[in-house]
C-alpha cells in the first residue's frame, strides 16, 4: 500500500470564504485534514513535508472562466498541455475554455473531444463552453440540447456578437430550459468595424481606427432587455466602459439575471498603454479611459462586477509582430496571472485580498455550479501558496505558453506563486 501523501504548511495567512486568519494546515491524501491556530496542532506528522507559509498567503486556486486555449485547430499558437502549464504557474487551477476553436464547439462531439484532450493533456479540470450558435456564424441554434447533456454550463460565440436579436431571444429561451448560462460579447460590429483601439484622445493621436464604448453599451442594454423578458441567465463577457457597467448594475437592482466580468488588463491598464504602438496592448474590447479603469475597480468593490477572468488569448511571434491595425486582439495571460493582479490591483490598485478571492476563486465556481474549495476539514485540496514579498522575473524562458503576447514580459512582478497544490498532486513548487 502506498505511504499517506502528507503536506504541513505552517504559519500562512490563510484567506478563503471564512475570510483571513493565521494558521497552520495540514493536507493528507487530496484532503484538509485539520486547520488551526499556528502552533497549537501539536507535533508534525511522521513522514509530511514541511512548507514554511510565514510570510505567504494560502488561497484556493483561480478559476478563469474565459480563457482561448486554441487547441482544436490553432495549436501553434497554444494548446492544452502548454495552456494548462502556464494556468498553474499564474496560480490557475481550473477554467472555462472558449469555444472558438477550429472546428467550433458547436456539438456533443466536439464537446466529447476536448474533454478528452483536456482530461489527457491537463493536470487541471478544463471545461468547455458551447458555441450558441452552428460555427459560430451567428445564423442557426447550435446543438444545445446534446452539449447540456455532456455537462456544458455556458454558451457563448465569444469573441462573436450574435447579431441577430431575434436568434439570441430563441437561444436564451432555449437556454433557459436547460439552465444554463448565456455569455455576451458585447459589441455592436458596424460602430467598430475597421477599428483597433478606444476611440478617443490617444486612438487620434495614433492615427489608429476607434471602438467607441457606445458599441459595446448598446449591446449590452439589448442583451440585458432580452434577458429581461425571457429569464434567462444572461454573462456579460469582459465589460470595459464606465456607462455599460452601470446598466449592468441597473439591470441586477432590477432583479434580472445578469452578471458580469471583467479582466485584469481592464483593471490595470488603460488606453495610454498603447501609445507605443506596442500589439500585445490590442484587444477587443480595446482598454478605455482612465475614469472607466477606475470604475471598473470600483464595480469589483461594490459587487456590480462579478467575476475577473483573463480572456487569455495567445497569439504567434509572426501574427503579433505587425503594424497595430494588422495584429490579431488578445493578450497572453496566464503565466502571470496572480503576480500581476498582485502588483498592480492589491499592492497599486487598493482593492483587498479577500475580493480577489471572492472574484477570481470562488464566485466563477459558483456561477458555473461547480463546488468551491476551502480550507475546511475534509475539503479536496485546491490551494495556491503565494509569497507577495518575492519577486516574478516575467522572461522569455519564464513562459509556459506558447503565445508572445505576454504584456508583462520584461519586468519584474511584486510577488510570486511558490506551490500549487489540486488533489493529491503537488503541481507547482
Amino acid at each position: 500500500m502506498a505511504e499517506p501523501s502528507i503536506t504541513w504548511i505552517q504559519g500562512a495567512t490563510v484567506v478563503d470564504s471564512e475570510g483571513s486568519r493565521e494558521a497552520d494546515v495540514l493536507f493528507c491524501d487530496g484532503k484538509v485534514r485539520a486547520v488551526g491556530a499556528v502552533g497549537a496542532m501539536g507535533d508534525v506528522p511522521e513522514g509530511a513535508a514541511v512548507v514554511d507559509g510565514r510570510g505567504r498567503i494560502l488561497m484556493p486556486g483561480l478559476f478563469d472562466m474565459n480563457a482561448h486555449l486554441r487547441e482544436p485547430g490553432r495549436e501553434d499558437k497554444e494548446d492544452m498541455a502548454t495552456g494548462s502549464a502556464a494556468a498553474v504557474q499564474g496560480g490557475v487551477t481550473g477554467l472555462l475554455a472558449m469555444p472558438n476553436t477550429d472546428p467550433p464547439v458547436d456539438s456533443a462531439g466536439m464537446v466529447q473531444s476536448v474533454t478528452d484532450l483536456a482530461a489527457a493533456k491537463s493536470p487541471i479540470p478544463i471545461f468547455p463552453a458551447g458555441c450558441l450558435t452552428k460555427s459560430r456564424a451567428g445564423a442557426e441554434m447550435a446543438a444545445i440540447g446534446e452539449m447540456a447533456c455532456l455537462g456544458v454550463k455556458l454558451l457563448t460565440d465569444d469573441p462573436s456578437p450574435v447579431e441577430d436579436a431575434q436568434l439570441l431571444r430563441r437561444l436564451m429561451e432555449y437556454a433557459r430550459g436547460f439552465d444554463l448560462i448565456v455569455a455576451s460579447h458585447a459589441t455592436t460590429p458596424a460602430l467598430v468595424r475597421g477599428g483597433s483601439v478606444n476611440e478617443g484622445e490617444v486612438g487620434y493621436f495614433l492615427g489608429l481606427g476607434g471602438m467607441p464604448s457606445m458599441a459595446e453599451e448598446i449591446a449590452i442594454f439589448r442583451d440585458v432587455a432580452i434577458a429581461r423578458h425571457t429569464g434567462c441567465r444572461l454573462h456579460i463577457q469582459h465589460v470595459s466602459s464606465a456607462r455599460g457597467l452601470e446598466v449592468i448594475r441597473r439591470a441586477k437592482e432590477e432583479g434580472i439575471p445578469v452578471t458580469c466580468e471583467a479582466t485584469p488588463l481592464h483593471l490595470i491598464f488603460d488606453d495610454s498603454a498603447v501609445c507605443g504602438y506596442d500589439t500585445r496592448f490590442k484587444m477587443d474590447p480595446p482598454l478605455r479611459a482612465v475614469e472607466d479603469r477606475e470604475a471598473l475597480l470600483e464595480g469589483l468593490r461594490d459587487g456590480t462586477v462579478d467575476v475577473i477572468a483573463s480572456n487569455h488569448a495567445p497569439h504567434s511571434v509572426f501574427e503579433k509582430n505587425t503594424d497595430f491595425a494588422s495584429a490579431p486582439f488578445g493578450a497572453s495571460l496566464f503565466d502571470t496571472l496572480l503576480p500581476a493582479l498582485h502588483h498592480h490591483v492589491l499592492a497599486e490598485g487598493g482593492l483587498s485580498l479577500e475580493i480577489l478571492v471572492e472574484k477570481f476563486c470562488l464566485a466563477p465556481r459558483r456561477l458555473l455550479g461547480l463546488p468551491e474549495p476551502g480550507f475546511r476539514e475534509e475539503a479536496a485540496v485546491d490551494a495556491v501558496l503565494f509569497n507577495p514579498a518575492d519577486g516574478t522575473e516575467v522572461s522569455q524562458t519564464f513562459l509556459k505558453s506558447r503565445g508572445c503576447n505576454n504584456p508583462f514580459l520584461g519586468q519584474t512582478l511584486q510577488g510570486r506563486v511558490e506551490g500549487v497544490w489540486l488533489g493529491e498532486k503537488r503541481l507547482l513548487g
